[in-house]
């Protein structure tokens, strides 16, 4: 081979023309499918979490005893013969803090109905949750956790989590995440019509 048939060097520090074109193949590949998206799509619903819906479980409750906003020992033992929605979260938890109008709501409406909801904050002082539950206007018991003790028993990894515990003590229903009045009207409203 003469010197003037011989292969170009190659510099291994620099792409070489073959890669480039590749890349902006790529690039306006992407380009084109970006723009070709129809242009009344609605993002804010594609990244939207789903609301919770209710799963069944049947499992005896754990007797969690805790100490509430007053100082006053409390468990769910004190609330036997009612249904109780046990709901884990935090004040710095945002679907936490959006989901508990709604729960709210629905302990209005069926309070004298024998449902409560038992809100059991996870890991934050007392204070921080009693002004939490002021500014919210919750008026069910709302409980502070500091050292995880329901979260631990119940398993809980990600909040908002509840789960719906009959009148016989048996957990019967757990989602995690914010529900809705609807899903709370549809999964939890059956339980409370059963003696």
């Amino acid at each position: 081979m003469t010197e003037s048939e011989q292969l170009p060097e190659v510099n291994p520090g620099r792409p070489t023309l073959a890669l480039l074109v590749i890349g902006v193949g790529l690039v306006l590949t992407a380009l084109l499918a970006f723009f070709s998206l129809p242009p009344n799509l609605d993002w804010s619903s594609q990244t939207a979490s789903a609301p919770a819906v209710p799963v069944a479980v049947d499992f005896p409750a754990p007797d969690i005893r805790l100490t509430d906003l007053q100082g006053h020992p409390v468990a769910f033992a004190d609330y036997k013969g009612q249904v109780i929605l046990y709901n884990a979260w935090a004040t710095w938890c945002s679907p936490c803090k959006e989901e508990m109008p709604t729960l709210e709501a629905y302990y209005q409406a069926h309070r004298d109905e024998g449902f409560v909801v038992i809100a059991i904050e996870d890991g934050q002082p007392a204070e921080e949750v009693a002004a939490f539950a002021w500014e919210m206007g919750l008026t069910f018991p709302v409980w502070p956790d500091p050292k995880w003790v329901a979260t631990e028993t119940f398993g809980v990894n990600s909040l908002p989590t509840s789960y719906v515990i009959d009148r016989h003590g048996v957990t019967r229903l757990t989602w995690r995440g914010a529900i809705t009045r609807e899903m709370l009207e549809q999964h939890v409203t059956p339980l409370l019509e059963e003696p």
